[in-house]
């Protein structure tokens, strides 16, 4: 092997461990970018699921069981709470029956005080009235853009509203809450059943307004919350 063959073939390796080198070092570049990335996407996750569990909304993706229970506990509260309205309003009517047998058999007596009985069962009376006619009709059906919220549980953000199955709700439809034309707060269906629905509060228009039972219930057909 001459002297030219071996200087030809040294030269060829250096410029093999050259470009050796070089591709190491942008590897290396590489794999340092690919750290950096997935530290971010470790911290916003990280992030993000802080900000789930300060919502109550974890559920949604670890733990449906949980959230149906949630949902079922609300409708149960909401239906004990309908139940002792109801017989609120019953007692409040025997009591103002009873009275007014009571002032009907003692003609006699302190005439001022009987007048303010009498005063007082008719605002009895107009309240009572007042309850049953703002009672829901039963047999009305709401639709996608007329339903109410039923229920509402803040430390879960939460919202039980009356549109279901029937009416075409599914679970990842977005609703928004409104309250004498405004929006006060958007919303995303996590669970569906036949008459009702649960979802959870992503965004609040206003840290002043809070949901409240019988706020209107819609559909948000806004292209940029559908897309969400």
């Amino acid at each position: 092997m001459t002297a030219d063959t071996l200087l030809s073939q040294n030269d060829l390796l250096r410029r093999q461990l050259s470009l050796d080198r070089e591709t190491v070092k942008a590897m290396t570049d590489s794999l340092v970018v690919s750290n950096a990335e997935a530290e971010l996407f470790r911290r916003k996750y990280a992030d993000l699921q802080l900000r789930m569990d300060a919502l109550g909304v974890e559920s949604v993706n670890k733990d449906r069981a949980k959230l149906e229970q949630r949902l079922l506990q609300a409708v149960s509260d909401l239906q004990i709470l309908q139940k002792e309205k109801i017989a609120h309003r019953e007692q409040l009517l025997q009591l103002t029956e009873a009275v007014l047998r009571y002032v009907k058999t003692t003609p006699s007596g302190d005439a001022d005080a009987r007048m303010e009985v009498e005063a007082q069962l008719r605002a009895s009376n107009r309240l009572t009235g007042k309850k049953a006619v703002s009672q829901p009709n039963e047999s009305e059906i709401p639709d996608l853009m007329d339903g109410k919220v039923l229920s509402v549980k803040e430390e879960w953000s939460l919202v039980v509203g009356n549109l279901g199955a029937e009416q075409g709700v599914k679970i990842g439809m977005p609703l928004r809450v409104m309250r004498s034309g405004r929006n006060i707060a958007t919303l995303r269906v996590v669970d569906v059943r036949d008459k009702i629905s649960g979802a959870v509060v992503q965004e609040m228009d206003s840290a002043k307004d809070r949901i409240k039972v019988g706020d209107r219930l819609q559909v948000d057909a806004r292209p940029s919350v559908s897309q969400n």
